[in-house]
C-alpha cells in the first residue's frame, strides 16, 4: 500500500499519495494566506491551515487511497499555540520568517542565550506574555506538524519529532530533552511542550481521515528533503533553490559547535529513528529564487522566471559582469545582515542578457559558498550534490551551479523531494519499505550535470566582500 504525505510550506499547502515504487501522484494542494500586517511581522491563520490540510488530505486520499500510513513535514520552527481543551488557537500562528522579536534575542545573547528570531522560542513568549500573563491557562505549543497531529488524531497526540525540536530553540544540545534554562528564563512551563518522538514510528492515529491510518512520519522540510533525496551516509549532502536556498549534509556525529560554525553552518537533526540521532549541518542562503522574482518584478528584465534560463543561455558569459545576491543580506559564511546586492563590472556595452546571466552566476557561486562551509565546518567531502527546488528548472542554472561547485551535481526528478522524505519515514514505519536504505533507493534523479568550465571564483569572492556592510546597523546584528 501507498503512503499519504501532508506538506505544508509557507504559501501551500499539499498532499500526495507516493506508491512503493516512489512515484508521486493524486497531488492536491490549496494556497495559504501569509498576513504580514507591518515590517518584520509575518503571521497565519493555524486554523486556516488545519482546514486546507484536511481538505487536501481528503481529496488526495479520495484518488488515491487507501493508504498504510501518513507523514507530515512543513515548514520549521512557526509557532502555534492553541487551548488544550477545545483545540482553538488563542492567537495567530507566528511564521518563521517573523522577526518581532530580534531585540529580545539581542537582549538574551547579552545573558548568554544564543536565540535567533526565526527560532520558536521567543516567538513563544511573546504569544505567551499576550495571550496568558500569569501562565496559568491550559495551553499547547507546537509547530506545524505537532499541530497537524493535534488535530488529525482528535487531539489526542500532542508530539513533536527531533528534527523540528532541535529548531526550536527550546532543546538540549544533544536534542535528547527540553532544555530547562531556556525555559525558565522565558517563562514557559513544561505542561506546554509536546513530548519528543522518533521522525519514523508510528505516534497517533488519524481518526480525522477516512480509514484512520496511523500518523507514521514527522519531519522538518529540510531534513525531509534530505532523506527525499537518498543522502542517508556521511558526506551526502542536498541542496534546495527556493526563494532563498539551504544546503544539508549528513554526518558522521554532531558536530563539535553548540550554535554557529566557523564558517556560519548551524548542526541539525538529521533524523531520529529508535532513539538514535543521526546528525547533520545546515548552510544558508538567504535571497536565490527572490533574485529571478526581482529580475522580474523589479527590473522587468524578465517576463517569467522560465525566460531567464533561455535569456541567460543566449550570451556564452556574463561579460566580466559580477552580482552579489544580497538583497536582504547574506547567510553562510558571512552572516551580514547588512550586506545588499552588488553588480560589478557594469559598462555601456552590458547586456540585458549579460545581467540575467550574472544573477543566475551569483546564486551559483553562493551555492558553492554554502559547500565550501559545510565541509569545513562538518568535516565531510561531498562527492556529488543532490539539488531540489524551484530553480532546478532552469538548466543554464543548473550547469553554472557545477561549474562553480567544481563537481557533478544530480538534480531530482521530483521537485519538491520534500514529499518524498516523509513518505520513507512513514513508510518504513509501516512496511511499505524494510528500511530507509531501501525506500531511498526508489529516489529518481535526472542526468547529472558535470562541470564544464570553471568559474573565477576569487573575483566573485572580491565583489562579495564589496557587498558588506552595505547598511552598518544592520550589520552589526549578529545571533
Amino acid at each position: 500500500m501507498s503512503v499519504l504525505v501532508i506538506d505544508v510550506g509557507s504559501s501551500t499547502v499539499r498532499a500526495a499519495i507516493v506508491r512503493p515504487d516512489g512515484a508521486v501522484g493524486d497531488l492536491h494542494q490549496q494556497h495559504l494566506t501569509d498576513l504580514r500586517p507591518s515590517p518584520g511581522v509575518a503571521e497565519f491563520d493555524p486554523a486556516a491551515l488545519a482546514s486546507a490540510a484536511l481538505d487536501v488530505a481528503r481529496s488526495a486520499l479520495a484518488a488515491g487511497g487507501p493508504v498504510r500510513a501518513v507523514g507530515i513535514t512543513a515548514q520549521r520552527a512557526s509557532t502555534i499555540v492553541w487551548d488544550r481543551q477545545t483545540g482553538q488557537p488563542v492567537a495567530p500562528g507566528i511564521s518563521w520568517q517573523d522577526l518581532r522579536t530580534a531585540g529580545r534575542c539581542l537582549a538574551l545573547s547579552a545573558r548568554g542565550f544564543r536565540l535567533t528570531p526565526n527560532q520558536s522560542a521567543t516567538k513563544l513568549a511573546y504569544l505567551l506574555d499576550l495571550v496568558d500573563a500569569d501562565r496559568s491557562r491550559d495551553l499547547c505549543f507546537g509547530t506545524v506538524e505537532c499541530y497537524l497531529t493535534w488535530i488529525l488524531s482528535g487531539g489526542s497526540a500532542h508530539v513533536t519529532d527531533a528534527t523540528n525540536a532541535a529548531v526550536t530553540g527550546l532543546i538540549l544540545d544533544d536534542a535528547t530533552d527540553w532544555d530547562d534554562h531556556v525555559l525558565d528564563e522565558l517563562r514557559i512551563g513544561r505542561a506546554l511542550l509536546p513530548t519528543l518522538v522518533d521522525s519514523t514510528g508510528v505516534v497517533a492515529t488519524a481518526s480525522a481521515l477516512p480509514g484512520e491510518p496511523p500518523i507514521a512520519g514527522l519531519v522538518g522540510d529540510q531534513q525531509s528533503s534530505l532523506i527525499g533525496q537518498g543522502c542517508l551516509r556521511p558526506g551526502e549532502a542536498k541542496a534546495t533553490f527556493g526563494t532563498g536556498g539551504m544546503l544539508d549534509c549528513v554526518t558522521a556525529a554532531r558536530p563539535t559547535f553548540s550554535a554557529r560554525g566557523e564558517r556560519g553552518t548551524f548542526p541539525i537533526v538529521a533524523w531520529r529513528e529508535s532513539g538514535r540521532v543521526t546528525w547533520g549541518i545546515e548552510a544558508i542562503m538567504l535571497s536565490a529564487g527572490s533574485c529571478i522574482e526581482w529580475l522580474r518584478a523589479g527590473l522587468g528584465l524578465i517576463g517569467d522566471a522560465a525566460e531567464s534560463d533561455e535569456i541567460a543561455g543566449s550570451v556564452p558569459d556574463a561579460g566580466g559582469v559580477i552580482f552579489v545576491p544580497a538583497l536582504g543580506g547574506l547567510g553562510t559564511p558571512v552572516w551580514d545582515f547588512g550586506a545588499r546586492g552588488t553588480f560589478v563590472g557594469l559598462d555601456a556595452s552590458t547586456s540585458r542578457a549579460e545581467l540575467v546571466r550574472a544573477v543566475l552566476e551569483g546564486i551559483a557561486h553562493r551555492g558553492a559558498d554554502l559547500l565550501e562551509a559545510a565541509e569545513t565546518d562538518g568535516g565531510v567531502s561531498v562527492a556529488t550534490l543532490q539539488v531540489d527546488g524551484g530553480m532546478t528548472a532552469n538548466a543554464t542554472f543548473l550547469q553554472l551551479l557545477a561549474n562553480a561547485l567544481q563537481r557533478p551535481i544530480a538534480p531530482a526528478l521530483v521537485k519538491d523531494a520534500t514529499t518524498l522524505g516523509a513518505a520513507y519515514l512513514a513508510g518504513t514505519a509501516t512496511g511499505v519499505w524494510a528500511s530507509l536504505e531501501e525506500a531511498t533507493a526508489t529516489a529518481r534523479h535526472g542526468p547529472v550535470v558535470e562541470p564544464a568550465r570553471r568559474l573565477d571564483r576569487q573575483r566573485w569572492l572580491d565583489a562579495r566582500s564589496r557587498a558588506l556592510r552595505t547598511v552598518p546597523a544592520m550589520s552589526a546584528i549578529s545571533f
